[in-house]
């Protein structure tokens, strides 16, 4: 299983970012994907998931009506469209071919994708 997130980077408040997560090493098709997320100091924190058949997407509170979470199985990656963004956005944001339940189970993380929101 390999997992590598892309597409961060320095934004102003308002501003968006998408990343992607490239999976390998396994089939992409027959997963749930989530997005988590550590802000510095903190643990991880649950984002957004979609499911593998039918689409079906959950968010975080914290992000709902600003985030949309999308999958392309023919190229096996996952995306998350993040508007609006804020400055507690800031963290490093990880992939996991997991769903909303059970992401926290995952434990071959990639490098993660570092957000930073900052005027």
């Amino acid at each position: 299983v390999q997992l590598v997130e892309s597409g961060g980077g320095l934004v102003q408040p308002g501003g968006s970012l998408r990343l992607s997560c490239a999976a390998s090493g396994f089939t992409f098709n027959r997963y749930a994907v989530s997005w988590v997320r550590q802000a510095p100091g903190k643990g991880l924190e649950w984002v957004s998931s979609i499911s593998s058949v039918g689409g079906n997407t959950a968010y975080a509170d914290s992000v709902k009506g600003r985030f949309t979470i999308s999958r392309d199985d023919a190229n096996n990656t996952g995306y998350l469209e993040m508007n609006s963004l804020l400055p507690e956005d800031t963290a490093v944001y990880f992939c996991a071919p997991r769903g909303r339940l059970d992401w926290s189970s995952f434990g071959s993380w990639g490098q993660g994708t570092q957000v930073t929101v900052s005027s």
